[in-house]
């Protein structure tokens, strides 16, 4: 086995059996199973002989200790969290790749521009309805409104979780940048593809051309009326379910009518619920709470979508006689991926004889912070069975590498045969 295949499969079996709940893997944002994967992290560092230091917000930084070089670096970097019972790829083969890059530059560093990786915390929206809150943070881009988001079970706020992971929370609420887009050159981020896309088409790897940005309403409440089902007809209810029933089924219709017309949009309302304490076969649903997600790579076409969908409440409320309850809209901007690195990628892809494809994102990522913030940020995909957010995430190692290949030879400018000497 070569060395940075058996490098990569140690250091995901490592994290992953420090945070193994049973089904698939937990490392809650700010909790113990993500400082378990950052520490991991530091630990195989520490045995690679790189240098390695957190950030005031607790971010993690590596680098090569010889590459002392002060102009802009290069960033590797992806993030450590997990969904709850997720698995154990999604965000921890980025940071695999970046560290796997900064090994095989062992004693070349001038091969490439100066290079850090970056481990970030709390990327995954789950814990506390906020995504990318490591990277906004650290870029200054956080607000402090965001700090008194409550956990996902009532655990405490964000803002209480980060101080006790050690982070200034001060800093943080003050939108205190820890680093400015110019000191920057580039991000860049190998992540695994969510969707079934690459392994349908057999592709190790792909460049990624843009981000969808989203808008998101963790709980909207539908009020209607309770009743008993055989002695309320049918004009004088006020049934709850029936009236979201309607409103998705609606939403869906404009959904598939612009597909038809080629916008790029997907919507999805992922928590449904009635009340648990008056469930009865026999009681018209009185309250209905469920979320509302879209997703796009235009702006236009998510704000549009979105005064669709309040005018749908609108009319549907009037109609039915409920009314609908929104809480406030969380928003991640969509971004597009940089051209000059996305064709510095395929340039590389080209040079090693396998040329690359060229695949949107329809999952958000700590890419498109940096993208949103002016610095140039590229990604690539490499393909995993399964989708993601779920516990049968299955990367084959031999395309992440496959993935730190392409990074390699993009920072390097050199062609695969060039490149594969550096792996020994």
């Amino acid at each position: 086995m070569s060395r940075p295949l058996h490098l990569a499969n140690r250091i995901l079996d490592a994290v992953a059996d420090l945070s193994r709940d049973g089904l698939g893997v937990t490392r809650e944002a700010y909790g113990p199973g993500e400082e378990a994967a950052m520490r991991a992290i530091e630990g195989f560092a520490a045995e690679l002989g790189l240098a390695a230091e957190r950030d005031r917000f607790q971010n993690l930084w590596l680098r090569l200790p010889e590459d002392a070089r002060s102009e802009p670096p290069v960033v590797i970097g992806s993030h450590l969290d997990s969904v709850p019972q997720g698995g154990n790829f999604d965000g921890l083969a980025g940071v695999v790749a970046g560290l796997l890059v900064l090994d095989r530059l062992r004693g070349r560093a001038g091969l490439a521009p100066p290079l850090r990786v970056l481990a970030l915390r709390g990327e995954e929206s789950a814990w506390y309805g906020k995504a990318y809150t490591g990277s906004l943070a650290l870029l200054g881009r956080l607000p402090a409104s965001a700090l008194a988001l409550p956990h996902r079970a009532g655990r405490g706020t964000l803002g209480e979780a980060m101080a006790r992971s050690g982070v200034d929370v001060d800093a943080v609420s003050r939108g205190e940048a820890l680093l400015r887009p110019h000191e920057i050159a580039a991000y860049l981020e190998l992540h695994i593809e969510q969707g079934p896309v690459m392994i349908a088409r057999g592709w190790p790897s792909a460049v990624v051309t843009g981000i969808r940005g989203n808008i998101r309403r963790h709980r909207i409440r539908c009020v209607g009326e309770a009743g008993h089902s055989g002695a309320v007809p049918r004009w004088l209810r006020k049934d709850a379910l029936l009236a979201v029933a309607e409103l998705l089924s609606s939403m869906d219709e404009h959904w598939r009518v612009l597909l038809q017309m080629g916008v790029d949009l997907v919507m999805t309302a992922g928590i449904c619920t009635t009340s648990v304490q008056s469930h009865a076969v026999s009681v018209i649903p009185g309250e209905v709470t469920f979320s509302f997600e879209i997703r796009s790579q235009d702006s236009d076409t998510l704000a549009r979508f979105d005064q669709l969908f309040q005018e749908a409440c609108r009319g549907i409320a009037a109609s039915r006689g409920v009314s609908f309850d929104f809480d406030a809209a969380l928003t991640s901007a969509p971004a597009a991926m940089d051209a000059g690195w996305i064709a510095r990628l395929e340039a590389a892809g080209a040079a090693r004889g396998a040329p690359v494809e060229r695949v949107p994102s329809g999952a958000g990522h700590d890419a498109a912070v940096f993208a949103g913030s002016g610095v140039p940020a590229a990604m690539v995909f490499v393909r995993n069975a399964n989708g993601s957010h779920n516990p049968h995430e299955a990367m084959d190692t031999a395309d992440l590498l496959d993935g730190v290949d392409l990074l390699l030879a993009a920072l390097t400018g050199a062609a695969a045969k060039d490149v594969s000497g550096l792996a020994a």
